[in-house]
């Protein structure tokens, strides 16, 4: 699993060849671990603190594009 982006409270993180919807994984350093769907950053499961889901979903906002890339780049691996 690729780690995409590190924070001080979690980092994101997405699957190879992974269930649509295309979306990422939080991972906070506690274990906890939430999925989003790229195109909308709406969380479609877990249970990541405010604190490690706001600043996931900053870098998100700002990276996109990015994370729609890996994903079609991983989904043909």
């Amino acid at each position: 699993m690729p780690t995409l982006a590190r924070f001080a409270r979690c980092k994101i993180c997405m699957y190879a060849a992974d269930h649509l919807p295309p979306h990422f994984h939080i991972l906070a350093n506690d274990g906890r671990t939430t999925l989003v769907e790229i195109s909308t950053l709406t969380v479609l499961a877990g249970s990541v603190g405010k604190k490690e889901l706001e600043e996931a979903l900053a870098w998100a906002a700002l990276n996109q594009e990015l994370l729609q890339a890996k994903w079609e780049k991983l989904s043909h691996v």
